[in-house]
């Protein structure tokens, strides 16, 4: 695998055809769950109500919230001054990957939390591809220009390669001299709602169990990568960004 793009029919699954259809069953999949329907069977009503096919109904799933989830999140979103001299939690492959997504112009998914969400699946094992050394450098040029006083990245002890990346990133680290630390632990998003600090995260459990949060992929896409492929399935109402 050399870059984390595309699938060879993702620009037939999320072509601006389909996009009418596919906000809207956003929108009915959205009304469902902010009515305590069970998600994996809400998810499969919609998705045969607009014979959405496997790889659709993967975006849909990681699109859709339910209002009140979608306005909790909101509330413990913090603003760029925030960051100053903070602690963060980095939510390993959940950034990583996201950034590597978007630098290989693979689809970006905008969702209803105002989270940039991808489709990508790593099946156990991490392997490195093109855009993961330029994915790290925008990183910690983010986290600096943002006055981050320190980054922990939590990576998956049971994701193969897990030991090399933490081993690539010290080296960047170390010859940028940056403030990270790097650990490999059996649960991250256990972990990081747990430590109380600031979580670097578009993982909604995360959103939901911690604190409060930072969307470092959408700073990134904002002010680092301009030509990402992108698909909107954020609500009018919402879709001023921070």
């Amino acid at each position: 695998m050399a870059h984390r793009g595309k699938h060879s029919n993702d620009n037939d699954n999320f072509a601006q055809r389909n996009l009418a259809d596919l906000q809207a069953a956003c929108a009915d999949l959205s009304y469902l769950l902010s009515h305590q329907y069970g998600e994996k069977s809400a998810l499969q009503l919609v998705g045969n109500r607009y014979s959405l096919n496997q790889r659709q109904q993967t975006a849909l799933g990681r699109v859709a919230v339910a209002n009140e989830v979608a306005h909790n999140r909101r509330s413990k979103e913090l603003e760029i001054p925030q960051l100053a001299q903070q602690v963060v939690c980095i939510d390993g492959y959940n950034l990583l990957i996201g950034v590597e997504v978007a630098l290989s112009q693979g689809f970006l998914f905008l969702s209803q939390d105002g989270c940039y969400r991808d489709i990508a699946s790593i099946h156990g094992t991490y392997r490195k591809v093109e855009e993961t050394l330029p994915a790290l450098h925008l990183i910690a040029d983010a986290l600096h220009q943002l006055q981050v006083k320190e980054a922990i990245w939590y990576f998956d002890t049971p994701v193969s390669n897990s030991g090399r990346l933490k081993t690539i990133l010290y080296e960047l680290a170390t010859a940028e001299n940056l403030n990270w630390r790097i650990e490999l632990v059996n649960n991250p998003d256990k972990t990081i709602a747990e430590s109380q600090l600031t979580a670097i995260s578009s993982d909604g459990w995360v959103l939901d169990h911690s604190k409060n949060w930072f969307n470092l992929l959408a700073y990134l896409l904002k002010h680092k990568i301009k030509n990402a492929e992108i698909v909107d399935f954020l609500p009018l109402k919402n879709s001023q960004s921070k």
